[in-house]
């Protein structure tokens, strides 16, 4: 069943420039943001950057820097402004301390002057007695007046949500309907801290609202959080959003939340292996998702148009890197030889001859997995290769090598040098002298680019030309006479 949704929709994306962003968090971006494109509504990027201690500088413009990258963008958000800027946190904390101080004065928050040291107290209390740890209420009760007497005093302080006592909280949840806890599960949670900055739960809350953010996709991670959430727009007397918390991926052995533990996990480092953008975009679009007919290879605009998060699976999916290599090998095989090169250019090595580009990159371009393959599977053309005698000798012996050989080569002049002469010539020394057809022309393709797999043989030996294909045809001579 289609999920049905408001005429205007709005999602949002809200990474935290605390690190490098995730690849799962851009699966969730490409998520938010076809749901909006699909409903003609609007994406937003919000930085939620109030965790100064752990802020990395210059990645917030790498957030967004990588998201264009992977061919994305938004409507509103830092760079762009919009009709509820700012969308940077930090430039909105005035907002935030409003919203803390309101719910004060409806007794939906209080003010908490509970000293670092107590709260460690009472944790480790509760630890010894295997409680969960939750804050003891110790301030919920004190009188107004003489909170706001210690508080112009200029005691130290935060603000807490003053969770009502033993009531059904009930979170909807778009994958897995309604989800239901008591209030009494629920700590009575930090809003606003004593450095004026709002927790996560305040900011996100008041954003999305301010924001009129309708829909919220996220990891299924947040799911205890959501009755935090639910509990503060029910404070505020607010329109709850629709929350759909989706399943995390797995690493691509299957076990756990995929992690920094398991190997690199960054967005951006998946385009830095050579991954194409648009083969990382349909990746991310498959895991966990399918489209009516199965179709797996799909564009964005496909995606957009079809996609519905209500359709998403709740079982959380391996990250298959067999099946991105796959995808990747697809998409590059799609891009024209001056699209690929142009793509390739941030992984050629300095050695590799641009000039013959046009001549080799079709020759590799079937073999490429992903664009930082090529320097591996060029390298012969231009670089001296290493002989594998002993191996060699098991496909051969010195004869196949010989006077013979060397003659059909030096009797194809520069203008007979191609890929029909050179063909038909060697096929037809091997037919004559009725060498095992595998072994000779293995021996060859040893001999001239000291791998035992290559493109194919008489167009590589063309792009290689005559002199350098003699040069090593007489190396590999020289050195089995040597033995």
């Amino acid at each position: 069943m289609k999920n049905s949704s408001p005429a205007v929709v709005r999602t949002r994306m809200a990474p935290s420039p605390t690190g490098e962003m995730h690849v799962g968090s851009m699966a969730m971006l490409l998520k938010n943001y076809a749901w909006a494109k699909k409903n003609h509504g609007q994406f937003v990027l919000r930085i939620e950057d109030t965790d100064k201690v752990r802020e990395i500088a210059g990645a917030v413009k790498e957030i967004q820097q990588v998201i264009r990258d992977y061919g994305l963008d938004w409507d509103e958000g830092p760079e762009k402004g919009g009709p509820h800027a700012p969308y940077i946190q930090s430039q909105r904390l005035e907002t935030y301390r409003e919203h803390a101080e309101k719910l004060v004065e409806l007794d939906k928050a209080y003010y908490c002057f509970c000293t670092k040291e107590r709260l460690e107290q009472i944790k480790a209390e509760q630890k010894n007695n295997k409680q969960p740890p939750k804050y003891d209420k110790h301030c919920r009760n004190l009188s107004r007046e003489e909170a706001l007497t210690r508080k112009n005093a200029g005691e130290a302080c935060v603000i807490r949500l003053k969770v009502p006592e033993n009531q059904p909280v009930i979170v909807n949840d778009l994958l897995r309907g309604e989800i239901k806890i008591d209030s009494s599960e629920v700590d009575d949670q930090v809003l606003m801290k004593s450095d004026g900055y709002p927790t996560y739960h305040l900011g996100v809350v008041v954003d999305d609202h301010l924001m009129n953010i309708t829909h919220i996709l996220r990891g299924e991670e947040w799911i205890s959080s959501a009755p935090k959430h639910v509990l503060l727009y029910e404070a505020f007397g607010w329109e709850k959003p629709v929350f759909a918390h989706i399943p995390v991926f797995l690493n691509p052995d299957g076990k756990g939340k995929m992690s920094k533990r398991k190997g690199t996990v960054s967005a951006r480092s998946f385009l830095e292996k050579g991954y194409l953008p648009e083969a990382m975009l349909n990746f991310f679009m498959i895991l966990g998702w399918a489209r009516e007919d199965q179709r797996e290879i799909m564009n964005l605009a496909e995606y957009i148009q079809e996609f519905d998060p209500s359709e998403v699976s709740l079982k959380s999916v391996v990250f298959d890197l067999q099946k991105l290599n796959w995808l990747n090998g697809v998409y590059i095989r799609q891009l024209s030889i001056d699209e690929l090169e142009r793509r390739l250019e941030p992984f050629l090595p300095k050695d590799f001859p641009r000039e013959k580009s046009t001549a080799i990159l079709p020759l590799v371009m079937e073999r490429l997995v992903t664009l930082a393959d090529v320097e591996e599977l060029t390298e012969f053309f231009y670089r001296p290769i290493k002989l594998d005698l002993q191996l060699l000798l098991k496909k051969a012996d010195a004869l196949l090598v010989s006077n013979q050989l060397m003659a059909v080569i030096k009797k194809l002049t520069d203008g007979s040098w191609s890929v029909t002469e050179i063909e038909k010539q060697l096929r037809t020394l091997q037919a004559e002298h009725d060498w095992h057809k595998g072994q000779f022309f293995m021996m060859l393709r040893l001999t001239v680019t000291g791998k035992k797999a290559t493109p194919p043989l008489f167009e590589t030996m063309a792009v290689l030309g005559k002199d350098l294909v003699s040069e090593r045809l007489n190396d590999a001579l020289s050195a089995i006479n040597d033995l």
